[in-house]
């Protein structure tokens, strides 16, 4: 299998006043109007001639392709940043994340047909290796085609980003620096230590990741830096993947699926959108899945937005309260614009209905994360999220037992582990507002006690500890 010699021609397009810009320079956001970027092949179109089938045979084949360039994301090379030389293309086992029904037990109890996409499975334990595998594999590019010798990466984090920025800044080495800022004290120390592990510099700053992204946003304006954030337009590229591999993953029929993602900085969503319409206008899928945007009551600036009326409807920032979704937390998501675009363009072409935003409450992510795990998920709290928005969309009627629900685990239960501790001892700081049910809550047990095991003999010991443990289980005799 050879690498593609399909090239596009890509280049920035302004979603605020439609100016164009050449993907020579790094751009993050309009010189003329400030507004954010997508990146849109000129050549798309004549991917049309390749007949449908043919594009699902290839993509099928790739992935069991051995050669680094095709084994990741890039297996859709041509759908995403066709700009690239395979000595380009960074690899470092991203993307193929596997979709995990969820068990008989926990269907039972939802009545629905749930499905985790597990990205928490990424090489950072997070979906955002999907988008800096793209933005870095175009700046590796840079780097070859300008010969910089040095660039600095930045990006302004709650914890994901910086460890998947820092881990990406590292492989890469040489001309490239990395550098992260984090708001101080609200990123849980399992993320925190991934940027330090990776060598990046980790600076933090008071208040939240809105305010570490308007330094990030002045030093990219200002500085030669690499902005590692979701205004990137390179890393929403990448992370149209996630659409893809669900695609190829139901042998690309989407037909009564539904598609749930944590809202959060909007990129994620964004991209999702982006890369099932690519499919479609390719005809590669016949029918878009529905998409349903989920965000917390604490941090839900876009779904005050789509709950107007849409003939009044005003985008406003809000001012974000403790949030367990910590990725998720952020009250004036940079990708907004992008997903007002793309909601537009989904809903013209899947009908009112196809793209949705849901509304839940801090309890019901922690509730929900815990059920999941309890039933053999490793889902993160946006994961809890997801599955809390689509026990809330059965509330609304907006979804049946029929169909297929993918939610979005978009990192590794281990990276906040603290929150499931927290629920555990019921040490939730009051503004969170979350309570534990004592039926989700597991705590150790001690069945015998130091000073009592130091006066028996180890036999002794050995009978008496499992004596307690057959009366704490109930075990019956053989």
């Amino acid at each position: 299998m050879s690498f593609p010699t399909y090239r596009g021609h890509l280049q920035y397009v302004c979603l605020g006043c439609g100016a164009t810009f050449d993907i020579g320079e790094l751009h993050y956001t309009c010189p003329t109007c400030s507004g954010v970027f997508v990146l849109q092949d000129l050549n798309f179109d004549t991917l049309k001639a390749t007949p449908a089938a043919e594009w699902r045979t290839i993509f099928d084949a790739r992935a069991a392709s051995k050669i680094p360039a095709l084994r990741g994301i890039f297996r859709f090379y041509e759908l995403m940043a066709p700009v690239l030389e395979p000595e380009d293309i960074l690899y470092l086992g991203e993307g193929n994340t596997p979709l995990v029904d969820s068990s008989p037990a926990l269907r039972s109890e939802l009545g629905l047909k749930t499905v985790y996409k597990n990205d928490g499975q990424n090489p950072s334990a997070s979906f955002k290796d999907r988008g800096m595998a793209c933005a870095f594999s175009f700046l590796k590019c840079l780097i070859r085609t300008k010969g910089w010798t040095e660039v600095l990466a930045i990006c302004a984090s709650t914890g994901d980003t910086s460890a998947s920025a820092a881990l990406y800044a590292s492989y890469v080495g040489g001309a490239v620096k990395s550098a992260v800022i984090l708001p101080a004290g609200k990123v849980t120390p399992q993320q925190l230590a991934q940027p330090l592990g990776s060598g990046a510099v980790v600076l933090e700053v008071p208040g939240v990741f809105d305010d570490c992204m308007k330094v990030v946003e002045h030093l990219a304006d200002n500085y030669r830096v690499a902005l590692l954030n979701s205004k990137n337009a390179w890393r929403i590229l990448g992370q149209e993947s996630y659409a893809f591999e669900v695609a190829q993953w139901y042998d690309w029929d989407m037909r009564g699926k539904c598609v749930f993602v944590p809202i959060g900085n909007a990129g994620n969503i964004t991209a999702i959108m982006g890369g099932f319409l690519k499919l479609y206008a390719l005809g590669i899928i016949t029918a878009l899945p529905r998409i349903f945007g989920v965000q917390s009551h604490h941090a839900d600036p876009v779904f005050r937005y789509y709950a107007a009326d849409a003939k009044t409807r005003e985008y406003k920032p809000v001012a974000v309260t403790a949030s367990v979704a910590q990725a998720a937390m952020i009250g004036n998501p940079v990708s907004f614009p992008r997903v007002r675009h793309f909601a537009e363009k989904y809903e013209a072409i899947g009908g009112p209905g196809s793209f949705q935003v849901l509304q839940v409450t801090e309890q019901q992510i922690m509730d929900s994360m815990i059920q999941a795990n309890r039933h053999g998920h490793i889902a993160c709290t946006q994961g809890g999220e997801c599955l809390a928005g689509a026990k809330r969309a059965k509330e609304l009627g907006l979804v049946s037992a029929e169909e297929t629900l993918v939610l979005d685990a978009t990192a590794h239960h281990l990276k906040f582990i603290g929150f499931q501790e927290m629920y555990f001892e019921n040490s939730f700081p009051a503004e969170f507002g979350v309570t534990p049910k004592p039926e989700l809550a597991n705590r150790p047990e001690l069945i015998i006690t130091q000073s009592v095991k130091d006066k028996m003999s180890d036999k002794d010991y050995v009978v008496q500890a499992a004596d307690n443990v057959v009366a704490r289980l109930g075990l019956a005799k053989k």
